[in-house]
């Protein structure tokens, strides 16, 4: 069976006003201190911010009993520190420009980036999906591209921004577009393709090292696997374990050749989409979610969300049936459909109660075991 992991981040708020609150630092020191959670554990880029970067993965059960674990221990911090821990793409209102880790490595990223960073105060959730080489990662990664605006639309989680409704279900990734490398990556040929053309950019617009390539979908730096980097931070860890399942599944099917399934999951040359319809469709999927229309990752074209998720489980059907995933799939996806992504759910509760509602919506949901 294929191996995963999880990476997901983190943010402390203040409990009136939802800002960022640089409580991380002592956070992370109460979880570090505790042996289960020391190597797990990290600091991230914002001083709100802590990561839980997960052990590695054969089942979908054992990931989410460990992700809503992890999440147990970080809401017991923000309440002993008297704020809110929340899973959100970004917080509902931010600081005019967050205090920032004091790592060399860190400062040097602002020292480069400058005002962008003002408008970074983002959390992400991470899939890694074991590959056995570089190779094998390409070949994964070009198909894996076309199925990011879909994994963008089934997890915006980040629609309010600065106290407003931005109008759309992921502002994160109307954010991310401001740096040097974003969006879906370009095709490569072979490993070597991908290494030679990532080192031609190391020192170009502010990138220091190749983990500051911020395209939705690489390969990992520092453990031999893909990681789709494209979903907004999720309200609850069911949302993220499927789209774990679903990034399994998918990497699976074009690297796994007794599932039959790699010709299924790509699109044809006549209607592969192109970089131009990507990146338009990515920005459509953050804008619109799965209210409207999405992109097909094997037709090429907008169709509507509830026919694109029944082809997506049919295409992946050998995979997901072979680890036993397709109910957790089918499932998550009617859940979808009918409560809505956890950036409907955010607009919703803004909607109706302004912050006092997503702070209650945030704590409600921050540990949720299903």
């Amino acid at each position: 069976m294929t191996t995963f992991g999880i990476e997901e981040e983190f943010v402390f708020l203040d409990r009136e006003t939802l800002r960022p609150a640089d409580v991380a630092g002592d956070a992370f020191a109460h979880l570090a201190a505790d042996p289960r959670w020391r190597p797990l554990a990290h600091r991230e880029f914002l001083a709100a911010q802590v990561e839980h970067a997960s052990a590695v993965f054969t089942s979908m059960a054992e990931a989410q009993a460990a992700l809503v674990g992890f999440r147990r221990e970080v809401a017991a911090e923000a309440d002993r520190l008297d704020v809110v821990a929340a899973s959100v793409g970004c917080p509902p209102d931010a600081l005019p420009f967050p205090t920032i880790t004091d790592t060399p490595r860190y400062q040097r990223i602002v020292d480069d980036m400058e005002g962008v960073i003002a408008d970074h105060q983002i959390q992400g959730l991470h899939v890694h999906v074991g590959i056995a080489d570089r190779d094998q990662g390409v070949r994964a990664l070009n198909v894996v591209r076309n199925w990011l605006p879909l994994m963008s639309a089934l997890t915006g989680n980040s629609p309010v921004w600065r106290g407003h409704d931005t109008g759309y279900e992921s502002w994160r990734n109307v954010g991310q577009r401001r740096w040097t490398t974003t969006g879906c990556p370009p095709e490569f040929r072979d490993g070597a393709d991908y290494d030679r053309r990532l080192e031609r950019l190391v020192g170009v617009g502010g990138m220091k090292d190749r983990a500051i390539i911020m395209w939705n979908a690489r390969l990992s730096v520092h453990v031999p696997t893909i990681e789709v980097r494209v979903a907004d931070a999720q309200l609850e860890a069911w949302s993220a374990v499927l789209l774990a399942a679903v990034c399994r599944a998918l990497v699976e099917s074009v690297l796994d050749a007794s599932l039959g399934a790699a010709d299924a999951v790509m699109p044809s040359d006549e209607v592969a989409p192109g970089p131009e319809l990507l990146n338009a469709a990515l920005l459509h999927a953050a804008h619109s979610g799965l209210d409207s229309l999405v992109l097909d990752p094997v037709l090429g074209e907008l169709r509507p969300a509830p026919e694109v998720l029944d082809r997506t489980r049919e295409l992946l059907a050998p995979a997901l049936e072979a680890s036993g995933d397709a109910r957790l799939v089918a499932t998550g996806f009617q859940r979808l459909l009918e409560e809505g992504t956890g950036g409907a759910r955010q607009r919703g509760a803004f909607s109706s109660g302004g912050m006092p509602a997503l702070r209650e919506l945030y704590e409600a949901t921050f540990a949720a075991e299903d």
